[in-house]
């Protein structure tokens, strides 16, 4: 029998998680008081399917959702349509440390999940949005420096709460492994 390099419950995560993370960035966000930036309830969304469903659904999910947003403000702007992607593959990366399917996160996968979407927003906000937003649109590095900071910090607090919330309430609902017995 030929394995398949996605599955259909991939694929059908993607659909949904891009969806969810699309109507949360575009109807939910609240200003930040720094323009062009939201405090953006998607990014639970998003490190929530990516830790669930691992990296090649966070990419896309993070590229679809955050392209989507903005064909329907009028335009892509790419450096963050990449970050966002970025920032989905490095959280799915590490998915396998995180059990939430196998109904075990904990305290101990919490801190992991939570170490690693703290560097992953650094990554994706302060350094490749920001250079990005230079390289390709020559926007001045002050500006954009400020707003991936600031994306970063609200991210870390969106998903600190909410997506570790998300998560806990998740895992509780799988089944861990070895826990049914035989009477």
């Amino acid at each position: 029998m030929e394995k398949k390099l996605v599955s259909v419950k991939t694929v059908v995560a993607i659909g949904i998680g891009a969806a969810l993370m699309f109507v949360l960035m575009r109807f939910v966000a609240l200003p930040s008081g720094v323009p062009n930036t939201n405090l953006n309830l998607g990014i639970a969304v998003l490190s929530l399917f990516a830790a669930i469903f691992g990296p090649l659904a966070g990419l896309l999910i993070g590229f679809i959702g955050h392209t989507l947003t903005d064909l329907t403000w009028g335009g892509v702007w790419w450096s963050w349509v990449i970050a966002d992607a970025v920032f989905g593959l490095a959280i799915g990366i590490f998915w396998k440390l995180y059990k939430i399917e196998e109904g075990e996160f904990g305290i101990k996968q919490a801190v992991i999940f939570n170490v690693i979407q703290i560097t992953a927003n650094i990554l994706a906000w302060v350094v490749i949005a920001p250079t990005l937003d230079i390289l390709i649109y020559q926007e001045p590095s002050d500006k954009v420096f400020l707003q991936g900071l600031v994306a970063a910090s609200l991210n870390v607090v969106v998903i600190l709460v909410l997506g570790t919330l998300l998560a806990f309430g998740y895992s509780k609902t799988r089944t861990k492994a070895g826990s049914l017995k035989v009477e």
